[in-house]
């Protein structure tokens, strides 16, 4: 099984600070050549700072952009927000038919598959028109009255942004415990409800995750709460009924790089601490019949030595990588832990990477990645004879869903591919047979048999293949120099796998090919992948997404005119590098809530996540890593040179990457850019990292950023493919 704010600004809309704004080196126009009216976009100030480290000293002209609540900071990004309205305002229309066509494709009233655990059916339904899921119950059978546990609808109103994290049923069925975030930066208010009366109790605890585990009291409930730069960073023994303040303490990682969370085992009989840095892994067990007892540790952390725990029977089983860099399994008795008494259930392979496992008491099931592609790999204990399951398509994605009980014989799992909506199968593993449970309903006239998927190779500089996953519609000219639009992450590890979008349709039908670079960092093609994709490697994750462009055009694919490019988040830092390294490659860049200002973000400890990812990206304080860094840093590295045309987004409560980041790139970029190319900035000003929430809202940053590049290709609504 894979393991898996508080500050509100005040938004002024109205005149812009004279002080702020002033006048654009080239005036631009809102309409190509078809208006002659002439919009200046924002121009922010410069106030130099500078950073001096390692007896070297960076100028940073919009440090001050840092302060959120500077009402200066809030009037320019209002600033950029008009400008990106007012040069796409005649795309408005063409932005709320995207969206209508986006949203119309789907289905309104809607129901998660039902899963069964401690005598209930939960699952999750949605009604027309409404933003928000509703949480459901049936008790023993699904013929039972439902129950709604929680109808997100109700508690939204009154509220621009909602989001309820997670939710847990305390062992009796009774309560419920459920984290809420009204802001969009990830800090969670915990709240309980009774289940028979539906009353929700004065009790709150603030400043958490967003989730909570019962003991078997159905009185005790461990959460973690996070830090001031948002890091979990200690644990909390809870007794319902009792005011927060009175909660103990049970664990405080104090070392600054890791973060904490607390679970329960699938067997329900422990709960665990899991303790966790990018490379180092350290577990806690404690019986759940015994909440104010003492946690013991599995098996003290080491450095570079990950290993995750679940329980089955009188046994641990421990997924690691302790001398086995794709990982292996092994197994310890619960009252001996420790490495010395782990022995091997599946040993390490070369080729194959093992992701997670799921444990029933016949079977045991292995996710694994051999390829680039995930297997489901079943094992019977009794014989050990195993097989995998076939999938059928040449690209596809596929994981373990929600299993929660030990005596099933069906696995329950997801699929989808780029043509294949997503898919919940139930797989009998001892007769194979395979149930199609439900699959996602596209709306309209959508028929998978129009489109079509495929796998090419790109060649790296230092000979690597380079997967790329492909999607468009049949018909297209494969040697057409079709528009395309290239997708990439690359970073901790985090496979970008082919799954389906009906989203994505509306680029497929109007000519796209849609394709995902596979490049390293992510780890698609193994451990190896992710490592050659890091820290002092990192320079390989951006030139291999220039290998794939580079090969798309090549094969004559696309062109240079017609190819855009699309991260966010650590893929916005891909959009920043590329941009800087092979402008000439792209007609438009997309960059989704970019990671750009790399150096002075990993030299800020007070900023969350800093301090924990140096085993991602490196620890500037170290000369070695703070060159590295510099020298691909899309904001230190903005030159004069002509840019592809770019559309930055970005969200004013980002927990992750702060807004700052793409705002001082941005005004870095309108100082130093040559040519006439656009280059727009949207603030979601009630929002974070994720975006808006809700369903159906989030789709207008989509219907933004598609007629943006819809309109750079003189693409309209009624265009053919349309």
């Amino acid at each position: 099984m894979n393991t898996k704010r508080i500050l509100y600004i005040s938004v002024l809309l109205g005149a812009l600070a004279p002080v702020l704004i002033g006048a654009a080196p080239a005036d631009q126009k809102n309409k190509k050549g078809e208006s002659s009216e002439m919009i200046k976009p924002p121009i922010a100030e410069k106030i130099e700072k500078k950073l001096t480290i390692h007896g070297h000293t960076r100028v940073d002209p919009y440090y001050w952009l840092n302060d959120r609540e500077n009402p200066k900071t809030i009037d320019y990004l209002n600033a950029e927000n008009n400008y990106t309205k007012s040069m796409l305002s005649h795309t408005e229309k063409f932005q709320e038919d995207l969206f209508e066509e986006i949203v119309g494709r789907i289905k309104q009233t809607d129901n998660s598959v039902p899963y069964k655990t401690n005598g209930y059916f939960y699952y999750t339904s949605f009604e027309e028109s409404k933003e928000y899921p509703i949480y459901c119950r049936k008790k023993g059978t699904m013929d039972a009255a439902e129950e709604v546990m929680l109808d997100v609808n109700e508690m939204a109103k009154g509220h621009s942004y909602y989001h309820v994290a997670d939710f847990s049923v305390s062992p009796d069925n009774k309560l419920l415990v459920f984290g809420v975030d009204i802001v969009g930066r990830r800090l969670y208010t915990l709240f309980f409800k009774n289940l028979e009366t539906g009353e929700i109790y004065a009790d709150q605890v603030l400043n958490t995750t967003g989730s909570g585990e019962w003991a078997d009291d159905n009185k005790t409930v461990f959460y973690t709460m996070r830090d001031e730069t948002l890091r979990p960073h200690k644990i909390f023994r809870h007794q319902f009924g009792q005011d927060s303040v009175k909660d103990v303490e049970i664990y405080h990682e104090a070392d600054d790089t890791f973060r904490t969370g607390v679970y329960k085992t699938k067997s329900r009989k422990y709960i665990m601490i899991a303790v966790m840095s990018t490379l180092t892994t350290e577990y806690r067990f404690l019986e759940s019949s015994n909440p104010t007892g003492e946690f013991t540790v599995v098996q003290p952390r080491q450095r570079n030595h990950e290993y995750h725990v679940a329980h089955f029977g009188d046994d641990f089983y421990i997924h690691t990588n302790w001398n086995a860099k794709n990982f292996r399994l092994m197994k310890t008795s619960v009252n001996k832990t420790g490495m010395e008494h782990w022995q091997e259930v599946i040993g390490h392979r070369d080729d194959t990477l093992i992701e997670g496992i799921e444990i029933f008491e016949d079977f045991l099931v292995v996710e694994q990645r051999y390829n680039g592609l995930t297997e489901l790999r079943i094992i019977e204990w009794e014989t050990w004879r195993e097989h995998k399951i076939d999938f059928g398509e040449e690209t596809y994605t596929a994981s373990v869903a929600t299993n929660p009980e030990f005596a099933s014989t069906w696995l329950r799992f997801n699929y989808s591919s780029l043509t294949t909506p997503n898919s919940t199968f139930d797989y009998h593993m001892k007769t194979k047979e395979k149930k199609l449970l439900k699959q996602q309903e596209v709306v309209g006239d959508f028929d998978p048999s129009r489109y079509h998927a495929r796998r090419l190779y790109a060649v790296a500089e230092d000979g690597s293949k380079i997967p790329i996953s492909l999607v468009y519609k049949k018909g297209i000219d494969s040697e057409g120099g079709n528009p395309l639009l290239l997708y990439g992450y690359g970073s901790y590890g985090y496979s970008i796998d082919p799954f389906f979008s009906s989203v994505r349709l509306s680029l497929l039908d109007r000519g796209f090919i849609f394709a995902i670079a596979h490049i390293r960092g992510g780890q698609e093609m193994g451990r190896y992948w992710y490592e050659e994709g890091k820290l002092l490697k990192k320079m390989n994750t951006f030139t291999d997404f220039i290998a794939c462009g580079d090969f798309l055009v090549k094969r004559k694919l696309t062109s240079p005119d017609k190819m855009f490019a699309m991260g966010g988040s650590a893929g916005g830092l891909l959009m920043g590098v590329i941009a800087n390294m092979r402008p000439d490659l792209f007609k438009g860049i997309l960059a989704s809530v970019p990671f750009v200002d790399v150096v002075t973000t990993m030299l800020d400890d007070s900023i969350p996540l800093t301090t924990g990812e140096y085993d991602e990206w490196g620890n500037p304080n170290k000369k070695e890593y703070y060159d590295f860094m510099l020298s691909y840093s899309p904001y230190d590295n903005v030159v004069p040179k002509d840019y592809p045309a770019m559309l930055v987004t970005t969200g004013l409560h980002d927990s992750q990457v702060q807004y700052w980041e793409p705002a001082k790139w941005v005004a870095k970029l309108r100082d130093k850019k040559t040519g006439d190319n656009i280059l727009l900035l949207h603030t979601n000003m009630e929002a974070g990292h994720s975006g808006a929430s809700g369903r159906f809202h989030r789709f207008r940053e989509v219907a933004l950023q598609y007629s943006f590049i819809f309109d750079l290709l003189g693409i309209t609504p009624g265009s053919p493919g349309n």
